[in-house]
């Protein structure tokens, strides 16, 4: 069980993910912060990364890993594909 609450998740997930942002810009990528919601963190990869065969171990070995480093071992990242930004309940 995660310790902290969605709120207390957010401004550390969003340090987390611009330590990963240049990253992903030198292949032409980029990552978007959407919200937390127990304890998943809802992200949506941008730009070279959409469709990119890759994009799947960027999340799990790039943007997981270091949000499980820098806030929690038990942190998810989860994909939230192109328009369905406002409809992450039904992902």
């Amino acid at each position: 069980m995660i310790p902290f609450t969605d709120e207390e998740l957010m401004n550390p997930v969003q340090v987390a993910i611009n330590k990963i942002r240049p990253s992903l810009a030198l292949d032409g990528g980029d990552i978007d912060f959407i919200t937390v919601k127990n304890g998943n963190v809802y992200v949506q990869l941008k730009g070279a990364c959409i469709g990119c065969a890759s994009s799947g171990s960027t999340l799990k070995y790039g943007v997981e890993r270091q949000l499980r480093m820098d806030i929690h071992p038990e942190l998810t990242v989860v994909n939230v594909p192109v328009g369905m930004e406002n409809d992450i309940d039904n992902l």
